[in-house]
């Protein structure tokens, strides 16, 4: 599923680093929803890895013995190397997954799918790289069926560097289940504070804490072995 390389995925840098900052919650939420408690002996895909923090977050707390982040951004990608430490992790610019036949034992995703133009190609693309019985976690927030969605695809188009695509859940889950995946999902239910301040993507702090807790979702995908 190839697709032009860019520098960043947002407009500016600073954008893109303000953004990392904010989902280091969302991350940590992500992992304590896994099923799978003990990542020793497996091999993690982060699709749409930006700038390495979601595996490096991961490492620290369910170590891994290997994994890839790819992303389409250069210099985010570039970034995620000069910080990787000693995080067994590879960090590369790649625009699809050919390289990888049946490689990893789970895979992660966080807020990419609604910039993907062909999901059902993305679906193919990850159950391929998948072992038999590999798991693909991707949260998703920015879909159709979200009341702050027709606000929000115009904000955040102004500030994305790739297109942005608005689909149901049902849409993904069908994508999913089309491409040979068991489908699961739950609502994210964030359970920790939430910081509350001035922003143009939330009307109100209600809206802000039912986004966290209701609106935002957390597919769990599973290969059939």
């Amino acid at each position: 599923m190839p697709i032009k390389p860019v520098s960043i995925w947002a407009t500016s840098q600073a954008h893109e680093d303000e953004m990392n900052d904010d989902h280091a919650m969302l991350w940590r939420r992500m992992i304590a929803l896994m099923a799978e408690q003990d990542l020793t002996g497996r091999t993690v895909l982060d699709f749409g890895c930006n700038q390495g923090g979601f595996l490096r977050l991961l490492h620290g707390l369910r170590p891994y013995q290997r994994a890839v982040g790819v992303d389409i951004a250069t210099e985010s990608v570039a970034l995620a190397v000069a910080r990787r430490g000693l995080v067994p992790a590879d960090y590369r610019v790649a625009t699809d997954l050919a390289e990888f036949p049946e490689t990893f034992d789970i895979a992660f995703s966080h807020e990419v799918l609604y910039l993907l133009e062909d999901i059902g190609a993305h679906a193919r693309e990850i159950h391929a790289a998948l072992k038999p019985g590999g798991v693909y976690y991707a949260a998703i927030g920015c879909h159709a069926d979200g009341p702050e969605w027709p606000r929000w695809r115009d904000l955040i188009q102004t500030y994305s560097s790739l297109p942005v695509h608005g689909r149901s859940l049902d849409s993904y889950a069908e994508a999913f289940r089309t491409a040979g995946f068991q489908v699961f999902a739950r609502r994210f239910a964030v359970d920790e504070f939430i910081r509350i301040g001035a922003s143009d993507a939330f009307a109100t702090v209600g809206e802000q804490l039912d986004y966290y807790t209701s609106v935002k979702t957390l597919f769990r995908l599973i290969k059939a072995r």
